[in-house]
């Protein structure tokens, strides 16, 4: 995958950037793939349902609503993502065990940390349009993260 910055030069025309100052947790440091959307905020029923499915290298987008009191994902979800196909996940929200994160072959991008796991009440939707950090992210849309930010496009970008 090219870096971001050298995509936004050759696409400023189609692509956005995400505004969010994401860190990064996973074992993968790269990682793109088409877009599927989960919006929860501190429930993580509806992610984990998704992650249970074939990725195919995509990436799952979960809109926390930005809030970090409680992590939405944890080296269970994460190494289950990984085993299942996923590419990488993207959190505007929390994430917890952070040192196993790390050591996990999988992309992940998220606000910050918190030991708390979230409830499990299955609030919120899958496979919908989300907005935040000034991006549509749109399913079946693309992704693209590095340690430069998350960009996002309509199609693929080579």
């Amino acid at each position: 995958m090219r870096s971001t910055p050298d995509l936004y030069d050759d696409f400023e025309d189609i692509a956005t950037t995400c505004s969010i100052q994401f860190r990064d947790f996973g074992g993968k440091k790269q990682f793109s793939g088409r877009i599927r959307t989960v919006q929860c905020r501190n429930d993580n029923q509806l992610f984990r349902a998704l992650i249970d499915e074939p990725g195919e290298g995509a990436v799952a987008v979960v809109d926390g609503k930005g809030s970090t009191e409680v992590a939405l994902i944890g080296d269970i979800i994460a190494a289950k993502a990984a085993k299942n196909g996923w590419s990488g996940v993207v959190i505007n929200g929390a994430v917890r065990d952070v040192t196993d994160l790390s050591e996990i072959p999988i992309g992940i991008k998220a606000l910050g940390v918190n030991p708390a796991k979230s409830i499990k009440k299955g609030q919120g939707a899958v496979d919908v349009l989300l907005h935040f950090g000034g991006v549509r992210f749109e399913p079946g849309h693309w992704i693209y993260c590095d340690g430069n930010g998350v960009l996002v496009a309509p199609k693929a970008l080579s």
